[in-house]
């Protein structure tokens, strides 16, 4: 059994029929200065029932290639009010 990895991120645009393009955010400690910083990487997610908007906070989990990009799948989409 292998082990399929799971990534959290905000959607930030949608993208096509069943595609969401999220960034997930890290901390990681400079090795010179000991300071803590953000670093960013964006994936494209497939989702098949075009459940996802932008603004809200997505789990994906890894599976296998659906296209050039995209290697990851919606596994649950938490919905964020925005108030404009």
């Amino acid at each position: 059994m292998t082990h399929k990895r799971e990534i959290q991120g905000t959607v930030v645009s949608k993208s096509g029929d069943k595609t969401i393009k999220i960034t997930v955010e890290r901390k990681v400690m400079h090795p010179k200065y000991h300071k803590t910083v953000k670093r960013f990487k964006n994936y494209m997610i497939h989702d098949e029932n075009n459940e996802a908007k932008v603004g809200d906070i997505v789990t994906a989990i890894e599976c296998r290639p659906m296209s050039k990009n995209k290697s990851f799948r919606v596994k649950s989409v938490k919905h964020v009010e925005v108030i404009a």
